[in-house]
């Protein structure tokens, strides 16, 4: 059983095979061995993020661990993942539509065991090694941009850099509603959504945070789909920022075309349509 259902994968492949870059072999024979296949190799990365295993326990006859961490670094340094994400949010985009009046904004702490460039001291895990992401998402809880820092970072200074990752979708509603939860209850905040020209609804400290809830829950829902549908964020073990950045973004991918599938199941006919709602 794959590790994402073919109605996703298949046509995320499609796009993913479409943006790897050409390969020049300079071998006078082409190479000394024939070369394992791309699909092989995304189909073992794909298994790595799902179940969050190690790369010599995802290895097998037809690929070894060092492939698949070549082949990852390759599409890594081609920006093969990060492109993949911009193209499955733009398709969101132009046949759902990204409800952009109200982003909601919120970091997500998870362990980090073997440490590295994206970590730090967990503050809910007993001072053990663990790292932040900041996500942003639309009013239906869409990814549309994560900043990864060490678990020791607070809430509010990554929240400048998580907004920057929302401008790669162009210019926003003219009217923009940024929900926070409490740990964004500054003057500092503030002073940074104005300068953006954003509206801020940011919960209050001393007060209860469900009774001043409002539209913040769906990014709640996104960190638990990152968490619970992908292992390998709920525990990170890559020490390099590059990599786990490789991997959310294969992550939102996933999602923002899971969600696109099951919207437009009811209004739209297609050949591969799935025969239930995902």
């Amino acid at each position: 059983m794959p590790a994402v259902p073919s109605c996703i994968l298949e046509p995320l492949w499609d796009q993913f095979v479409n943006l790897l870059p050409d390969r020049h072999v300079v071998h006078p024979l082409g190479c000394h061995r024939p070369r394992i296949s791309e699909r092989v190799v995304f189909d073992k990365l794909v298994q790595v993020l799902v179940l969050g295993c190690a790369y010599d326990k995802i290895a097998d006859t037809s690929c070894s661990a060092s492939t698949i961490r070549r082949r990852r670094d390759e599409w890594i340094a081609a920006g093969v993942f990060a492109e993949l994400d911009r193209l499955v949010l733009d398709a969101y985009d132009r046949i759902a539509g990204l409800q952009l009046d109200d982003i909601a904004v919120d970091g997500c702490i998870v362990k980090a065991p073997c440490g590295g460039q994206a970590a730090g001291r967990s503050p809910v895990d007993r001072g053990k090694q663990g790292t932040k992401r900041s996500l942003a998402v639309d009013a239906v809880g869409i990814p549309l941009g994560v900043v990864v820092a060490g678990a020791n970072c607070h809430d509010s200074p990554l929240l400048s850099s998580t907004l920057d990752t929302v401008d790669r979708l162009g210019p926003l509603p003219e009217h923009v509603t940024v929900h926070l939860d409490r740990g964004y209850d500054s003057t500092k905040t503030r002073d940074l959504l104005a300068s953006r020209g954003l509206h801020g609804r940011i919960a209050e400290k001393g007060k209860p945070a469900p009774v001043q809830v409002g539209k913040r829950w769906v990014v709640e829902r996104t960190n638990s789909w990152h968490n619970r549908g992908f292992k390998k964020l709920a525990i990170c073990t890559e020490r390099r920022t590059t990599v786990i950045d490789a991997f959310v973004a294969l992550a939102n991918a996933i999602i923002t075309l899971r969600r696109l599938v099951r919207s437009a199941w009811t209004t739209h006919r297609w050949d591969t349509r799935p025969s239930r709602r995902p």
